[in-house]
């Protein structure tokens, strides 16, 4: 596992369930992944001799994040050490502009973006596209960091001195409905299965909750799903995968491919028979898939930081509704917006799932370890 965060961890607790021994490659001494894996190589990402040696040690390699170094991964494929998702899927979602364009060429719509590298690309930019538009840099960012909403010429600019003459792309600001992803997966067979679809609401660019099913129309889901499909086949990507996009009546527009296990799939350890994480180690370890069933609607919450304190207060109360299911990451220090965990609760109806989530949501609070 090249990664050591929560998703490497979940996905480490599903491998050794399933009776499969992990070795994760993280600089952070006593990372999520590393607390529950066999072994931890302590390095950093771009290391050689570490990224040689997890390759050396392992009988397939993955990695739980998309901003590893490209070369890294490369060179374990030029060592003939098997990698999934391969090389190739990272160098397409590692740059924004590449993923757009790819994204057109399978027939899905995105919304309209222009690569911004000079002041003169940005006023061509935003004289084409118009305002409001968000100007990002192609790689690196997320959960919000890396990006700037611009209204007129004067912040468009503003923002462009702030990128730090990194490459940029302006997208268009869409004005959309709902947002949604569908995680899926696929095997290296091409067999393919997709999750159910997540209706996401965010606060300030980081995912707060996720609704399962979402509420969209049944058109809506055959649409995001068959787009989901055709962008993994044509990708060529052999694992778990998730797409996000926006909704704007009956149209759907690709906003980005995370090509690992996502945040937004997280219900899928308890409101689904099989997990994304389950699901990608199935794939990459050629082991059959099977289709996702959802039991029960449910609805996932994302526990934050508040820079407050790093004792989770109320977790005994919230633990008294019979249909919740607490996880938490192994991280010690609550930064403001820090993922550190999520709950995710099941129930008869979804209604009722919102209402119980909420209350789970208001019982929780960081304080001063005491």
């Amino acid at each position: 596992m090249l990664g050591g965060g929560q998703l490497g961890r979940m996905l480490t607790l599903e491998a050794k369930r399933m009776g499969f021994r992990v070795i994760t490659l993280d600089p952070v001494v006593d990372s999520p992944c590393g607390q529950v894996a066999d072994e931890q190589i302590i390095a950093e990402y771009d290391d050689p001799q570490a990224v040689a040696d997890l390759g050396a040690r392992s009988d397939v390699v993955t990695y739980e994040f998309e901003n590893i170094p490209l070369a890294s991964v490369q060179a374990l494929e030029e060592e003939g050490r098997i990698v999934r998702p391969a090389s190739r899927v990272l160098a397409v979602t590692q740059d924004r502009l590449a993923e757009k364009r790819f994204v057109r060429g399978c027939g899905v719509m995105t919304v309209e973006f222009a690569g911004v590298a000079c002041a003169e690309e940005l006023e061509a930019a935003f004289t084409r596209i118009g305002f409001p538009g968000v100007l990002k840099t192609v790689r690196g960012g997320y959960d919000g960091k890396g990006q700037w909403f611009v209204r007129d010429v004067d912040e468009a600019r503003k923002a462009l001195s702030q990128g730090s003459g990194v490459p940029l792309i302006y997208e268009q600001f869409l004005h959309f409905d709902r947002e949604v992803s569908v995680v899926a997966t696929r095997g290296a067979d091409g067999a393919s299965i997709a999750f159910p679809v997540s209706e996401n609401l965010h606060d300030r660019g980081v995912l707060a909750t996720s609704i399962i099913p979402a509420r969209v129309s049944p058109l809506i889901i055959e649409r995001v799903r068959a787009a989901a499909r055709v962008i993994g086949e044509r990708l060529g990507v052999v694992g778990t995968y998730c797409i996000e996009f926006f909704v704007r009546g009956e149209e759907i527009f690709v906003n980005e491919i995370a090509p690992r296990v996502h945040n937004s799939g997280h219900f899928s350890l308890d409101a689904t028979q099989i997990s994304q994480f389950e699901a990608h180690i199935r794939a990459i370890c050629d082991l059959p898939l099977v289709e996702p069933e959802l039991l029960r609607p449910s609805v996932m919450v994302n526990i934050l930081g508040t820079g407050e304190g790093d004792h989770l207060d109320g977790i005994p109360r919230l633990l008294t509704d019979p249909g919740l299911k607490l996880h938490l990451y192994g991280k010690t220090h609550a930064a403001v917006r820090r993922k550190m965990g999520h709950f995710t609760v099941l129930a008869p109806t979804l209604d009722e799932a919102l209402v119980r989530a909420e209350v789970g949501r208001k019982i929780l609070h960081w304080t001063a370890a005491t």
